[in-house]
């Protein structure tokens, strides 16, 4: 079996539990997925399946990528994802993998981009505290003094600088799955998922460490 699917990041709600407690969660159209691609330990070296998600015009494809649907007689799909140490011998090409995987799983991890926050100073970036508000301070959010003068003369690398903040893949571990609508294919778990709303997010079975499942 499959060991994640492709989802889309719909938005954080509340919702009460058997116990009458309030639960946040975010909300996730998980799948339903189609099996593009399959490889084999015996001729690629690994075990994976490859899934697509969400139909694409095909215009807005490369003529590689629509050849390999037309070939398998699907059609074109938006995003496509590899998922490795599945078995690949219980999925054929064209099969549709949807939310039920996870219906024994109590536990999710969960992968997608942040938010794109742009360019930022140092205090939105890194927390610093910057200086004193008061009238003629000339010093408010400034990073201060970043090197040495005489020796050795440089700024060392890793230092912590204005830059680009955002948009990079973060990887949420050991989510805990709420409750599970296969009808509509929504999935809620305990807790924030990286990114904005309808962001793209890869939804893996986790152990209770958080680490993806290999088995």
């Amino acid at each position: 079996m499959i060991k994640g699917l492709i989802g889309k990041k719909i938005g954080m709600t509340q919702i009460f539990n058997e116990d009458g407690m309030i639960v946040p969660v975010t909300v996730i159209k998980a799948g339903p997925c189609t099996v593009v691609g399959k490889k084999i330990k015996q001729t690629d070296g690994y075990d994976a399946v490859q899934i697509g998600f969400e139909e694409a015009k095909s215009f807005r494809l490369r003529k590689p990528i629509l050849g390999q649907f037309a070939k398998n007689n699907i059609s074109p799909l938006k995003v496509l994802k590899e998922f490795r140490d599945s078995d690949a011998d219980s999925l054929n090409i064209g099969d549709t993998v949807d939310i039920s995987i996870f219906n024994e799983v109590q536990s999710v991890s969960i992968s997608g981009t942040s938010k794109g926050k742009g360019y930022q100073g140092v205090v939105k970036r890194w927390g610093f505290a910057g200086g004193k508000d008061t009238h003629g301070s000339m010093f408010h959010r400034a990073p201060g003094s970043i090197g040495q003068s005489s020796y050795p003369s440089k700024v060392f690398k890793g230092l912590k600088l204005p830059g680009h903040m955002g948009m990079d893949k973060k990887t949420v571990l050991n989510l805990k799955v709420v409750k599970i609508d296969a009808d509509e294919n929504l999935m809620y778990v305990k807790g924030a998922v990286p990114g904005a709303n309808n962001n793209i997010i890869y939804i893996y079975a986790a152990d209770k460490s958080g680490r993806k499942l290999n088995k």
